[in-house]
């Protein structure tokens, strides 16, 4: 079967300055409704939208079946 993947880029920022257990959760369910299945978080410096270098967020790996 083939499958989707989606990547959903996490920042601090978005997660209220800090890894809140309760925003990744909400965007787990927020996906899961929409058919998706979480697949992989990975812990990376994430690009932001000004100036070089990253910060501390996390890559999260959605699937589903297309």
């Amino acid at each position: 079967m083939p499958y989707q993947y989606k990547v959903v880029e996490l920042r601090e920022k978005m997660l209220g300055g800090k890894m809140s257990g309760d925003r990744l959760e909400k965007v787990l369910n927020e996906h899961a409704a929409e058919g998706w299945r979480l697949k992989t978080i990975t812990g990376a410096d994430v690009k932001g939208r000004v100036g070089p270098g990253g910060v501390d967020g996390l890559l999260v790996t959605f699937e589903r079946e297309h």
